[in-house]
């Protein structure tokens, strides 16, 4: 017996390293827990469904796709954590994630340091800006369409409905401010006159002040940017102050979430979206329409929406995945050519848009990746 255990053992010795060689490690945290855990946890599914129909698919060149996962807790120091640990101990070959503008700043030095491609899921445009500001972000990547995008698309909304003068009330945080910095810096460009701004924490439960500031300096709309409740809160708010002016939320709304949280009030409230939301609307002619309509199915067959409905977050990690193992399957997995092969990504047809990547933008979608959307009857729909 003791012989038949060590045969067995010196087996499972020999084969362990011919089974570390056949897969590919990637790293992917997401707020699991904590006050974004609503969008992390749904992104950690769709990774682990876009791995799953790789591997189907016959891997990366025959070679499997393996998640090494973390939970970032909306924390940056647990962030980085997670973050070395991925570079050093797991060594990973890329990173997906994490959820948050502020947690994705804190780990985009350390991915540059560790010279490992992360593809971001997060909304905010200063991980992939550069300059003394921001730092170099040559190993980072976002799958979320530019705050900068959303801004030009619902400005170029506004002005089309000659919504000129606007009231701005923005979180305080990381993704509030790369909003409101983009909103005060195009606004010129579109005729579009920011009369007033107002900030609120992402975390209060009232902002009756800052919509009354905002009522009172006449502007013809109200422009909310901020993720989570807090979205919900200003449309109740502008409801029970009896404030008849029509208000816009920003790309990271688009969530049936939203329509609940905000009940009735959210009636009427238009927001830049992903193509995702309105997919049965899309004409046959886009060529995002079957790749939306194959996600959707693959999304309903797991089971996923009975939790976790679909929002415009819900293909970030999808198109963040499929990109990195296109790459490598080009490339391999040598970390430089795999960073420059991500960055040449060319006509990328995914769920959140048509990616075209270069050194300059490491995002790659245009204004025509996003449709404004309304809520007509509790549901998003095309906005007229």
């Amino acid at each position: 017996m003791r012989r038949i255990c060590g045969f067995l053992t010196g087996l499972l010795l020999l084969a362990s390293p011919a089974l570390a060689a056949d897969t590919i490690k990637l790293g992917a945290f997401f707020d699991l827990s904590g006050r974004a855990a609503f969008i992390g946890t749904p992104t950690k599914l769709v990774a682990e469904m876009a791995v799953a129909k790789i591997n189907a698919e016959g891997g990366i060149n025959g070679k499997l796709l393996e998640l090494e996962v973390g939970d970032t807790e909306a924390n940056p120091a647990k962030t980085v954590s997670i973050a070395k640990k991925f570079i050093y101990k797991d060594q990973v070959k890329a990173i997906i994630g994490p959820t948050l503008t502020d947690t994705g700043m804190a780990v985009k030095k350390v991915a540059h340091q560790g010279k490992t491609p992360i593809f971001m899921t997060v909304g905010g445009d200063p991980v992939i800006m550069g300059g003394e500001k921001f730092g170099p972000f040559d190993w980072v990547f976002k799958s979320p369409q530019r705050s900068s995008i959303a801004v030009e698309r619902l400005f170029i909304y506004l002005k089309e409905q000659g919504l000129t003068r606007i009231a701005l009330l923005s979180a305080a945080d990381g993704f509030g401010k790369d909003g409101a910095r983009w909103m005060k810096k195009l606004a010129p460009a579109y005729g579009i006159e920011i009369v007033i701004e107002e900030s609120f924490g992402n975390r209060d439960t009232d902002m009756t002040a800052q919509l009354t500031k905002a009522k009172n300096a006449k502007p013809q709309a109200l422009v909310a940017w901020t993720i989570g409740p807090a979205g919900s809160i200003v449309a109740k708010n502008r409801a029970q102050l009896g404030i008849d002016l029509p208000l816009f939320q920003c790309h990271g709304l688009p969530d049936p979430k939203y329509i609940e949280l905000a009940g009735a009030a959210s009636e009427g409230d238009r927001m830049p979206a992903t193509k995702l939301m309105v997919a049965e609307q899309l004409p046959d002619s886009d060529p995002q329409k079957p790749v939306i309509q194959e996600f959707i199915k693959l999304y309903r067959e797991k089971g996923y929406d009975k939790q976790f409905p679909i929002n415009t977050h819900s293909g970030y990690a999808w198109d963040a995945i499929t990109i990195v193992a296109n790459a490598m399957k080009k490339v391999g997995t040598d970390a430089e050519a795999l960073r420059r092969e991500i960055e040449n990504t060319k006509n990328y047809v995914g769920v959140s848009g048509t990616y075209n990547l270069t050194a300059e933008d490491h995002n790659g979608l245009g204004v025509d990746s996003m449709v404004i959307v309304q809520v007509r009857d509790g549901k998003f729909v095309m906005a007229e």
